[in-house]
Parts: structure tokens; sequence; C-alpha cells
């Protein structure tokens, strides 16, 4: 299955370290970033687990649920962690997936034979509260992610789900933003009161909204 921008995420069921897991349930209203690792007891795995560990209450101000998978089982889950927890110097706060049939990875279309079709790649999804589908980021093996940069990008999609707006390239919180195109010129001031900038008709900025 190939999962497009728009669409609803599969419900699954699994096994996890923080026991079984009903995706959906699990969501609630929240948003969420499901992600995927190659493999347990590897270098780059362990930093990203760790790294996330540490930014568990940046996740939690933007109302944004975490959840990590692998094909390991369950087993090699809750060793490694311990393994996490001591050279991260880190507590892991978010469940893992234990995936070893694949059906997960199947689903969300981990694993790329080109790349190997033995491990899930560095698959990332984040999910709106309605279960659709707002961002898939897919890193090779070797190149660990930045979760700043997945925060950021979540700061947007939050921002863009409430306002008529888009942020400009290398946008932070915090800066000007672009009024949606669909927003006619003349009706700009009663929905942006903090007022706008005109660079091109097509081309309008404002401070952030909220």
């Amino acid at each position: 299955m190939t999962l497009r921008l728009g669409d609803i995420a599969p419900d699954f069921k699994a096994e996890s370290t923080a026991g079984p897991i009903s995706f959906y349930d699990w969501l609630g209203k929240s948003w969420g970033v499901l992600f995927s690792h190659p493999a347990d007891y590897t270098p780059v795995c362990t930093t990203e687990l760790g790294t996330v560990a540490k930014l568990k209450s940046e996740f939690d101000k933007r109302n944004v649920k975490v959840i990590a998978l692998s094909i390991d089982p369950l087993s090699s889950h809750e060793g490694w962690v311990k393994d996490i927890n001591e050279t991260q110097h880190t507590t892991v706060n978010f469940p893992i997936i234990a995936d070893s049939d694949y059906k997960i990875a199947n689903l969300y279309d981990m694993v790329h034979p080109n790349a190997s079709d033995r491990f899930t790649v560095r698959s990332v999804f984040v999910i709106d509260p309605d279960k659709k589908v707002k961002l898939i980021i897919i890193y090779p093996a070797s190149t660990g992610r930045n979760f700043n940069e997945l925060l950021r990008v979540i700061d947007s999609l939050q921002l863009t789900a409430q306002y008529s707006v888009a942020t400009p390239a290398n946008w932070k919180t915090g800066e000007d933003v672009v009024i949606a195109p669909s927003v006619k010129t003349e009706d700009v001031p009663a929905l942006f009161p903090k007022g706008f900038t005109l660079i091109k008709p097509y081309l309008r900025t404002t401070p952030q909204p909220n």
C-alpha cells in the first residue's frame, strides 16, 4: 500500500513496549508521529530514539503523540531501551512497536526493496486528529533524522490547519507567514487584523496570526 498526503492513515493493532496498542484509540484526538527505524541495537537509531525522548515535552506542548516501530520483537526492544537510556542519558518515554510480521511496515510501505528487503527505512508520518496523513518523510538508513525540523514542520501544519496561511522557506515560529492565494486582498484586513505587506498580488505576508 502506498500512502499519499491527505490519505487516511491505516488503523492497526500491535504489541509495543507500552503494552497492546490500538492505533486510533491510542491517538484519540491528538496529532501523531509514527516513525520507523531499521533495526534495534544500531547506532543511528539509538541516537534518534534518545533524541525523541528528550524532546517529549516539545511534542506534548503541540498535542502530538510519538510512536516508533521496528521489525524486531518486543523482547529485543525491551533490552535495547536499556541501552538507549544508558548511552543517551535519558528515559525512553514513548511506545516502540514490535512488528516482526511486517504487518504495519507493509501497511505503511516502510520496506523499500531497492534499499533493503529486510529492514524498514527511516519513514516518518505525521497524522492529524482526523487521521489524515499530513507529512511523509523518508530518510536512508545512514542518515539520522532532524527532529527539530520535524517540530518546525508540525508548527507549520498546525498553524495552516487553523488559518488561511502558508509558511515560507526556513520559517520558524514567530516569523511572518504568507497569506493563502485563495484569500482576496480586499478580505485580508478582516481576516488578519495584525496587518499585512503586499509584495506582489500573489505574495502577501502577515505576522503569525496566533
